[in-house]
């Protein structure tokens, strides 16, 4: 069916999907939230083929707050503490699948995402993004959904949900990592056993 205006529905879904192919999911998924936004749609939690899944009921979503309450980003990051960049790797997807605003959740991050999280979320930018990825999915903690797009296992949610914060620790970053001090101190030297004699003046004999 054509419009009355002279467009067809479909040239212009083709025409959309040709400017969004090749960028990545969380991209196009962003895009398409801003047009909905701005064309005054209501957008929904994620974007794809297929019909959207309505819940039977409503409810938060797995792993969110039960109050129904949204945390951003940086507090989530301080309240796990990650030791490391690829827990920091783990800490990121796990939020933007379970923790962020509906609105906001992907099913898989990218490098450029990971950065971004490292300026939200106030710590020290990455040397190599892609390569903190790729660590993170060799320690088990992500699995990789395509090229370029790492999503958080069941290790990795693990990770963020049980194990982290952990100690405590204050958390490492790419820039700030401290250096490993050399074993060992300075002796005390050894004490020859026999107790320190004091001098005691002499009596002089009275007279």
């Amino acid at each position: 069916m054509t419009p009355a205006d002279g467009t067809n529905d479909f040239d212009t879904a083709k025409t959309i999907s040709e400017l969004l192919k090749d960028l990545a999911a969380d991209r196009q998924q962003r895009v398409l939230r801003w047009v909905a936004e701005s064309i005054g749609l209501p957008s929904s939690p994620t974007v794809g083929p297929g019909p959207l899944q309505t819940p039977a009921h409503p409810g938060p979503l797995q792993g969110g707050d039960p109050t129904g309450r949204t945390v951003n980003i940086r507090s989530f990051v301080d309240s796990k503490s990650p030791k490391s960049d690829m827990q920091f790797a783990a800490v990121v997807a796990y939020y933007y699948q379970f923790e962020a605003p509906i609105d906001q959740r992907l099913e898989s991050v990218s490098a450029e995402t990971l950065q971004e999280a490292t300026r939200l979320a106030n710590r020290a930018r990455l040397t190599s993004p892609v390569q903190t990825l790729r660590n993170a999915k060799g320690q088990g903690y992500l699995d990789t959904v395509s090229r370029g797009q790492y999503r958080v296992n069941s290790v990795g949610e693990n990770l963020v949900a049980m194990a982290l914060p952990g100690t405590g620790t204050p958390t490492p970053t790419a820039r700030t990592r401290s250096r490993t001090k050399k074993a060992g101190k300075p002796g005390k030297p050894k004490s020859s056993g026999r107790s320190p004699q004091k001098k005691v003046a002499s009596n002089t004999a009275r007279r």
